[in-house]
């Protein structure tokens, strides 16, 4: 029999590879945005599947169009996806970024819950759960410590999801993903932001490129491999929740260098820092251990840095 999947937030960058690796699977997929009838799905586009998918308009913080969305999409696995992506952004509207996280995944599980269908759900948890994580790889027993908004907002829904889970049976499982990237990513997002000034100034342009503090380190990795972890989650016999990472750390400041060498560029000749960009708090070191999702469900991180860098850079070429 045919899957049906239902991916809240299915325009994002996670969202469409997913899309993209569900509908290889044979899946029927079904996605959600706020307003179906006018986003760009520009994502769906990029990879050529935009007219593959059956569309709906749901707003995550509102319960009712929730449940539609479900009702209609009749699935057997759900993605929650949705929210406000973005670190830096939550301290400039924390109240959006906590309902849409925190309402919206919890609209989601009491429809479940309401519907009383056996449905498989996975929720999008994160690495700013934790917090600074130091030298020392957060997994799934580290304890939460998070310094932002969008970490705090997360780590209550990933609190939701466990209490699903154990008061109502429901097959409700979470995915704490560390950084992973790809060409879908929007500019506003730091990795973007250098890949796509790089390469127009290899092309000519004499801007500079302003960051705030290259000295952060973080575990970057390959999105479309991110995705299929999350559909490994909802293949297991029971739900539990999974550390997504590459094990290993780089700065910032890495990142950039290799960047531009990318290009035939040194980058000190083009960046320019600014501490008025340094966030009100902000990880030092952000790094994960994904022992259990080897153990479990036969997932590793094949991408790492260097590679990453060369891919982004690649298509990043290729657009201008």
């Amino acid at each position: 029999m045919t899957n049906t999947a239902l991916i809240f937030g299915v325009s994002g960058q996670d969202g469409a590879y997913l899309a993209q690796l569900l509908l290889n699977k044979g899946y029927r997929v079904h996605g959600t945005s706020r307003d179906a009838e006018i986003s760009s799905f520009a994502s769906l586009s990029a990879l050529g599947i935009r007219d593959k998918l059956t569309l709906h308009s749901a707003a995550p913080t509102d319960f009712r169009s929730v449940l539609q969305a479900i009702d209609r999409a009749a699935p057997d696995e759900i993605y929650n996806l949705a929210g406000q992506s973005s670190v830096g952004l939550s301290f400039v509207e924390p109240v959006e970024t906590t309902q849409s996280i925190a309402i919206g995944t919890l609209n989601i599980l009491e429809a479940i819950r309401f519907l009383n269908r056996p449905i498989r759900f996975y929720n999008a948890s994160s690495s700013e759960c934790f917090g600074n994580t130091g030298e020392t790889p957060a997994n799934e027993t580290t304890a939460f410590r998070p310094v932002s908004p969008y970490g705090v907002a997360k780590a209550a829904a990933f609190w939701q999801v466990v209490n699903y889970r154990e008061s109502y049976g429901l097959f409700a499982s979470n995915g704490l993903l560390f950084n992973h990237e790809s060409p879908l990513r929007p500019r506003r997002f730091v990795t973007a932001k250098i890949v796509a000034a790089a390469a127009r100034i290899a092309r000519g342009s004499d801007e500079q490129l302003v960051l705030g503090d290259i000295s952060v380190r973080r575990d970057w990795g390959w999105a479309p491999e991110y995705v299929d972890a999350m559909w490994r989650m909802l293949q297991c016999a029971e739900p539990d929740d999974f550390v997504i990472a590459t094990g290993t750390t780089s700065r910032l400041q890495d990142f950039v260098s290799t960047v531009f060498a990318y290009f035939d560029l040194d980058w000190r000749d083009h960046v320019r820092l600014d501490s008025s960009l340094h966030r009100p708090s902000d990880l030092a070191t952000s790094v994960g251990n994904a022992e259990k999702a080897s153990r479990e469900l036969d997932w590793q991180a094949r991408t790492k840095m260097p590679e990453l860098i060369d891919r982004l850079a690649e298509a990043a070429a290729a657009t201008l």
